[in-house]
């Protein structure tokens, strides 16, 4: 991404003496991230950049996942769980290293004024990136996608400011609970999915279980965090 004209958005010498000597992003090892292929190619100074609500699981979410993945993974053995649980507000971006405080500034701004909700996500369902290079096993929102288009709304006018990729026009608001490399639609949708569905519909208590608050909203740069509470 080339850096934007300085005349629309000036860092003031104070944040760029902060970075000074630590431009370098993250070393990139796919052994580490189980094979997984890049979206864009990691180079010097570039940081991945990700925007989303974090999803605090209730205590009894690793039992529900205890019977969903092992019936997934009869259909695809090479599913693995997910380590962490988020609903994206963004896509994946590059932000040059000395631009990720004046983007999370911006951000604040916008989401300032934004208030907590309350959401369900309950509604299995398989999701593949844009590359076709990675499967996931999500659930879908099914109330409060609403107050979901109103933050990306922020976000993308944030991405716009800083000329980056905006959201996707009908986005599909989830939690991935596990994921593949490569395509694995056909192995999981139709009977799979369906049996996957009975499986949360049946679980004890699966309604308040999967009804949670969305109370902040993070920045992901490269290896640096960002929390933004929500009103």
């Amino acid at each position: 991404q080339s850096p934007l004209p300085s005349q629309r958005l000036p860092v003031p010498d104070s944040v760029l003496h902060m970075f000074a000597g630590t431009e370098e992003g993250p070393e990139d090892d796919s052994a580490k991230h189980g094979g997984r292929v890049r979206t864009f190619p990691h180079e010097r100074g570039n940081w991945a950049t990700h925007v989303y609500v974090p999803y605090e699981a209730r205590e009894e979410f690793p039992d529900l996942l205890d019977a969903l993945l092992p019936h997934a993974q009869t259909c695809v053995p090479r599913l693995v769980r997910m380590e962490a649980f988020h609903l994206s507000l963004s896509q994946s971006v590059v932000l040059r290293h000395h631009w990720i405080l004046p983007f999370v500034q911006a951000l604040k701004e916008r989401l300032a004024s934004r208030q907590r909700f309350c959401f369900t996500a309950d509604r299995v369902k398989i999701y593949t990136n844009e590359e076709k290079t990675r499967t996931f096993v999500g659930l879908e929102v099914t109330s409060g996608h609403a107050q979901f288009l109103d933050l990306v709304s922020e976000v993308d006018r944030v991405m716009e400011e800083f000329d980056l990729t905006t959201f996707y026009k009908d986005p599909s608001f989830h939690i991935s609970l596990a994921w593949c490399v490569g395509d694995a639609r056909l192995q999981l949708e139709g009977q799979c999915l369906r049996e996957l569905q009975e499986i949360v519909d049946e679980f004890e208590d699966s309604e308040m279980l999967l009804r949670v608050h969305a109370e902040q909203v993070r920045c992901k740069s490269g290896n640096k965090f960002f929390s933004m509470p929500l009103k």
